[in-house]
């Protein structure tokens, strides 16, 4: 019988679990919010409030139980100087739990968790809308738009002279100076031929 013994185990081992939970909950106050299954938000629920209810109490002791749980410092402090000003008349239900419907691959029931104060500022999003073919008229305008760059490209471009002098710079680089001499007075032979 599993008396007293509260939580999921996540199909995970004791260890796996807890770093499963010390990475989510650090993702979650870097962030603002993630997204992970229903199951997984659920079991981390509690351990973001803990953390969030420490960073209330503020005192040095609070702070190193956090940094023992959250995986960076950085997140720590963010934890105690932002977040907890924004829950400190805020009696818990810090995070919200919001379903997002199923994951694609294996059908899992996903979820997004958030802060609340993140909750009404950022809703889950929705699937894009599969796009309309668009009318003949737009779809003209952006075929020119896209055809006049290459129009007016052509259009700069100034015609080759055969009778002129070839240009140096497309010619290979040459280091030796008689070598040079020596193609210049080979193209020029070529073009009085």
């Amino acid at each position: 019988m599993r008396h007293r013994k509260a939580g999921t185990k996540l199909n995970r081992t004791a260890s796996h679990r807890k770093a499963l939970m010390r990475n989510m909950v650090t993702s979650l106050f870097e962030y603002g919010q993630i997204r992970t299954t229903t199951t997984k938000a659920k079991a981390l629920r509690p351990l973001a409030e803990k953390m969030i209810t420490l960073a209330k109490k503020g005192d040095l002791h609070a702070r190193r139980q956090a940094l023992a749980v959250l995986t960076k410092k950085s997140v720590t402090h963010k934890l105690f100087s932002e977040i907890k000003d924004k829950f400190m008349d805020r009696n818990g239900g810090y995070t919200s739990i919001v379903k997002i419907g199923p994951r694609k691959g294996d059908a899992a029931e996903m979820a997004l968790i958030q802060l609340v104060d993140t909750a009404e500022a950022v809703k889950p999003k929705k699937k894009p809308a599969k796009k309309k073919a668009q009318p003949k008229k737009a779809a003209e305008a952006k075929a020119e738009t896209k055809a006049a760059p290459k129009k007016a490209a052509k259009k700069d471009k100034a015609p080759v002279e055969t009778e002129a002098a070839p240009v140096v710079d497309e010619q290979p680089e040459v280091q030796d100076e008689a070598v040079a001499e020596a193609a210049v007075d080979q193209t020029e032979k070529k073009s009085e031929e």
